[in-house]
C-alpha cells in the first residue's frame, strides 16, 4: 500500500522522467565520479527511481559512500556489456516505463551477467499482488506480494549481507523515517532461494532473498534502505538509519567481492512452507513447566513429529518430542516439565525428519518465581490489537515485560467460519512485532465479542463452536474452559467456553469468559434472569479464588464491568446481578488484594468505587492497542479517577513484594512510551493486613 493507504494498482504516466536513467538527476555533490586509478574498487550500474510517494532517493549515493564505483545503467546496452560487477534496481524502480522494458527486453543478458560471476540487486517493488521478477532464471523465483511492513528480521545472521548490520530487539533496520515503509511489498512465494532476512519470525514474508546461477548471485528484495536523500541531496532519514544504509552496502561490496572470487557461501534453498507458517509462541509458563506452540509449515504428511529442545544456560537441556495436530490446524502444542523457578530457557523448534534449507524456531522464556517468593513481575495487558504491523508490540518487550495477557479482540475475527477464523489469528500471530514478542514472553489470552464472533455479540452465536476451535487451536493456555461434563479442559479438544487462571509471582490472573454462555439459560445469581458466566465457570471461579495465595488477584474480562454508556448490551451492567454476586462473595469471604480488568471500549480509564469488597476495589480498563478511539465511551462516571482516550495503548503491571508491603503499580502506557497515568497500591491497601 501507498504511505496514505491506497493500493497503486498502474505505472506512472509520464513518470520514465524520473527515473534516474543516469545519475546526473541526483545534486552535483552526491553524483560519484570514478577515481582515476582505483581498479580495484567494484562497479556498480545502477537504476533508480525519485518517486511519488517516499519522494527519496540514493541507490547511487549510497553505493558511492560503500566503495563502489558508480555508473548509470545504459538502459542501451545488455547487462554483460555494462562493464561492471553489479547491477542495482532501486526501489519503485518498476513505477516508471524504463524498468519493466529493460528487464524484458535484457532477461537473457541478465541472466547471462549473472552467470558469469555478476550480482544483480532489485529492491524495485512490485505493488501489484503477484508480480514475478520475470528475468530469473527457471530455477528460480520469487513472487511479490502487496503485504507492507516496518519491521525487518534477520533470518540468516551470519550472512555476509546479515552479520554486520546493528540490531534492536533483535530486529534490523530499525529507526527509519516514519513516512518511508522499511520494506515495501514482500516476497510472497519463492522458488530455489535462501531467504537471508524477513518480516516475520520464522522466515515468512521474505524481505531479501539471494539466489545462485553459475558463478554469481541474484538478489531480491523488498527493502527500501536506498530512500536516504531527497532530490537536492538531504537526508530523509534518522543519520543513524543513513548508516545502517551504508554497512548494507558496505557489506555488498564485500559480498560482491566474494563472488567474484568464488568464494563467496553456498546457497542453500530455503523450502517455502505449503502452509503459511506461525510462531513459535510461549503460552503458559508457570515454576516448573512451560508450553510451547507452533505452526511450521511444512507438509504434516512429511514432518508429522517435531523436536522442542530447551536449554538453560549452566548447559541443562530437555527434548520433548511432539506431534503436529491435524485436528488443530496443522499446530503443535509442546508441554515441557522440570524447569526451575525464576529461571531464563531458550529453546527451539525443528523437525525429526531433516528439511534441508529449514530455519529452526527458536524463542525464550523466563520461568515464574516461586509462590511466596520475594520477587518483582511484569506484566503486560491489552485489548483490541489490530493485525497489521504494529510497534506497540515492540514497546511492551522495551518496557520490560516479562509476560503478556491478551484481554479480547486479539484479533478480529468477526466470523463464524472456522476457516477464516483460522486465518485471522495466523494473520494476527504473523505480524513481525507480535510475532517477536510472543517468542520471547508468556502469553495468555481470553476473548471478546469480535475474537468471539462479531460486535455485541452474546452466547446465542450459532458460530461459536467454530470460533472456539480456532482460538484453542492458537493459544497455549493451561487449559480451555471445560468439558460437556464439567471438567477443566488442559487439552486442546472440543468444550465450552475459553476461561482460565494463571500464578506469575505475586499475581494471580483469572481471565473470565463472558461471551460462551451468555444469555444462554437462566442465571445462578437469580433465576428469573439470564446468566452470562454459566453454573460450572462461577463455581470455578468461586473455588480458584479461595484457594489462591497470590497477593494480587486479576479478575479480568474483555467486557468492562460497567454500563458502556450507548446502545450496546455487552457490558456488565446487562448481568448486574452476577456482577453483584461476585462482588459479594469476595467480601464475605474476606479475599484480599483483588481488582478488576477489563478492554474492549476504545478508551482506557481507572476507577475505583470505595470499599465495595471490604477495601477500596479498582478497575482498570485498557484499549485499544490499535490506533482506533470511542470517545463517546469515555463517560462520566462517579468512581472515575483518570481517563485516557489515546490510540496504541497496553497496561504495565507491576507487582513487587520485595518491598513491605507489597505494591502494585498500574501504567498506561502508548508505544511511543509516553506515561498516560498510573494507580499505585500497597497490599495493606488491598485488603491485606498492615
Amino acid at each position: 500500500m501507498s504511505p496514505d493507504g491506497i493500493h497503486r494498482r498502474s505505472l506512472l504516466v509520464g513518470g520514465a522522467a524520473a527515473l534516474t536513467t543516469a545519475v546526473a538527476t541526483l545534486p552535483a555533490h552526491a553524483v560519484p565520479t570514478t577515481p582515476a586509478a582505483a581498479p580495484a574498487q567494484p562497479r556498480a550500474a545502477v537504476l533508480e527511481y525519485n518517486d511519488q510517494w517516499t519522494h527519496a532517493t540514493g541507490l547511487a549515493e549510497l553505493l558511492r559512500r560503500a566503495g563502489f564505483t558508480v555508473v548509470p545503467l545504459d538502459t542501451t546496452r545488455s547487462a554483460t556489456a555494462q562493464d561492471v560487477d553489479l547491477i542495482a534496481f532501486g526501489s519503485f524502480t518498476n513505477n516508471g516505463s524504463q524498468y519493466p522494458a529493460y528487464v524484458a527486453a535484457q532477461a537473457a543478458s541478465l541472466r547471462d551477467f549473472v552467470a558469469g560471476g555478476g550480482v544483480v540487486l532489485d529492491l524495485a517493488q512490485s505493488d501489484q499482488f503477484g508480480a514475478a521478477v520475470s528475468y530469473l532464471p527457471a530455477a528460480l523465483g520469487a513472487v511479490r506480494t502487496d503485504a507492507d511492513y516496518d519491521t525487518v528480521l534477520p533470518i540468516v545472521a551470519d550472512h555476509p549481507l546479515v552479520a554486520a548490520l546493528p540490531r534492536s530487539s533483535g530486529r534490523v533496520f530499525t529507526g527509519r523515517a516514519a513516512g518511508i515503509r522499511v520494506s515495501w511489498e514482500t516476497v510472497g512465494s519463492w522458488r530455489a532461494m535462501r531467504v537471508l532476512m524477513a518480516c516475520t519470525a520464522g522466515g515468512a514474508n521474505p524481505c531479501l532473498l539471494e539466489g545462485a546461477h553459475g558463478a554469481g548471485r541474484f538478489l531480491v528484495a523488498s527493502l527500501t534502505v536506498d530512500k536516504c536523500f531527497n532530490s537536492s541531496g538531504a537526508t530523509v532519514q534518522p543519520a543513524a538509519a543513513v548508516q545502517d544504509s551504508v554497512t548494507f552496502f558496505t557489506a555488498l561490496a564485500g559480498y560482491v567481492a566474494l563472488v567474484r572470487a568464488g568464494t563467496a557461501p553456498a546457497v542453500p534453498p530455503t523450502p517455502m512452507p505449503a502452509q503459511a507458517s506461525v510462531g513459535p509462541l510461549v503460552g503458559h509458563v508457570d515454576t516448573t513447566t512451560a508450553r510451547l506452540w507452533a505452526r511450521p509449515g511444512l507438509d504434516p504428511a512429511v514432518h508429522p513429529v517435531w523436536r522442542c529442545t530447551v536449554r538453560r544456560a549452566d548447559g541443562w537441556s530437555k527434548v520433548v518430542d511432539v506431534p503436529i495436530s491435524t485436528a488443530n490446524d496443522d499446530t503443535l502444542l509442546a508441554d515441557i516439565p522440570g524447569l526451575r523457578a525464576a529461571t531464563h530457557y531458550e529453546f527451539t523448534i525443528a523437525p525429526i525428519v531433516a528439511a534441508p534449507g529449514f530455519i529452526p524456531l527458536t524463542g525464550s522464556f523466563a520461568t515464574a518465581p516461586a509462590d511466596g517468593a520475594p520477587a518483582v513481575v511484569t506484566m503486560g495487558l491489552g485489548s483490541c490489537a489490530p493485525s497489521t504491523p504494529n510497534t506497540v508490540w515492540t514497546r511492551v518487550v522495551e518496557e520490560g515485560c516479562d509476560s503478556f495477557v491478551l484481554l479480547g479482540d486479539t484479533p478480529y475475527v468477526d466470523s463464524g467460519n472456522l476457516a477464516v477464523a483460522r486465518t485471522k489469528h495466523r494473520e494476527f500471530l504473523a505480524q513481525p512485532e507480535i510475532a517477536q514478542m510472543v517468542s520471547t514472553m508468556p502469553t495468555w489470552g481470553t476473548w471478546d465479542d469480535h475474537d468471539f464472533g462479531g460486535n455485541g455479540i452474546n452466547g446465542s452465536f450459532a458460530g461459536k463452536v467454530n470460533t472456539r476451535t480456532a482460538f484453542v487451536d492458537y493459544r497455549a493456555n493451561a487449559s480451555f474452559g471445560h468439558a460437556d461434563d464439567g471438567t477443566r479442559l488442559t487439552t486442546r479438544t472440543a468444550g465450552r467456553a475459553v476461561y482460565t487462571s494463571f500464578r506469575r509471582g505475586p499475581v494471580e490472573v483469572f481471565l473470565l469468559d463472558p461471551r460462551w454462555f451468555s444469555n444462554t439459560g437462566p442465571s445462578w445469581a437469580d433465576p428469573t434472569r439470564t446468566t452470562c458466566l454459566g453454573q460450572v465457570q462461577w463455581d470455578w471461579l468461586r473455588a480458584s479464588l479461595r484457594a489462591s495465595t497470590a497477593p494480587f488477584k486479576a479478575i479480568t474480562s474483555g467486557m468492562i464491568w460497567d454500563d458502556k454508556g450507548n446502545s450496546e448490551t455487552d457490558d456488565w451492567a446487562t448481568y448486574q446481578y452476577e456482577k453483584d454476586a461476585i462482588l459479594d462473595f469476595l467480601a464475605a469471604e474476606r479475599i484480599p488484594g483483588c481488582f478488576l480488568v477489563s478492554g474492549d471500549v476504545h478508551v482506557s480509564r481507572a476507577l475505583n468505587y470505595g470499599p465495595r469488597i471490604g477495601y477500596d476495589l479498582w478497575q482498570f480498563i485498557v484499549s485499544p492497542l490499535h490506533g482506533s478511539t470511542i470517545a463517546s465511551l469515555n463517560t462520566p462516571h462517579p468512581a472515575l479517577v483518570a481517563s485516557a482516550v489515546e490510540p496504541y495503548v497496553f497496561l504495565k503491571l507491576v507487582a513487587d513484594t520485595t518491598v513491605s508491603p507489597a505494591t502494585l503499580t498500574a501504567t498506561w502506557i502508548n508505544r511511543a512510551g509516553r506515561r498516560l497515568f498510573e494507580v499505585h497500591r500497597t497490599a495493606t491497601e488491598l485488603g491485606h493486613p498492615a
